[in-house]
């Protein structure tokens, strides 16, 4: 069995628990959404630049509360997550043309959850070819675009109007 390493992970998983107050909690309290990434703020949820992402695009759904788990969310959080998702989906679609997804959460830090006390779920545009071995040898993420660029693509991109509906 070969193994592959990526020690910018655990740097990466250590660095959160340094943080103080949870960074989801953070940038909803405050306005400056361009600051903090925040592409869309629903009722229930939010949508978020991923600031450590594995392609151009990737984008988290948050829940508005703090909570760590999937069964503490309410029917209406989980409905909108689920909104919020699918019309994520249609927007990547729309700038970035991806041949796939990535799409789930990491439950817990054993799971490989970052900032595992707020859950969110991320979804990750896919594109044939794109898998390399930078990341895990190089320690180096190839990321062809700017998350400023990719901000403004996307909240570009996002209509005025409600998502759910």
């Amino acid at each position: 069995m070969q193994h592959l390493w990526s020690p910018w992970r655990m740097k990466y998983i250590r660095s959160n628990r340094n943080t103080k107050g949870c960074v989801f909690c953070q940038a909803l309290k405050d306005d400056n959404d361009r600051k903090h990434l925040i592409v869309h703020r629903g009722d229930y949820a939010f949508v978020i630049l991923n600031k450590f992402p594995y392609t151009s695009g990737h984008i988290m759904v948050v829940p508005n509360r703090h909570i760590h788990s999937f069964e503490l969310m309410e029917t209406e959080t989980c409905a909108e997550v689920m909104l919020l998702i699918r019309h994520s989906i249609k927007i990547i679609d729309a700038v970035y043309q991806p041949d796939g997804y990535n799409m789930g959460a990491n439950l817990g830090t054993t799971a490989g959850a970052g900032i595992a006390d707020h859950i969110h779920f991320h979804l990750v545009p896919r594109w044939e070819g794109d898998t390399n071995y930078m990341t895990a040898i190089g320690e180096t993420r190839v990321l062809p675009e700017d998350l400023c660029e990719t901000y403004e693509r996307l909240r570009g991109a996002w209509p005025a109007k409600d998502p759910k509906k």
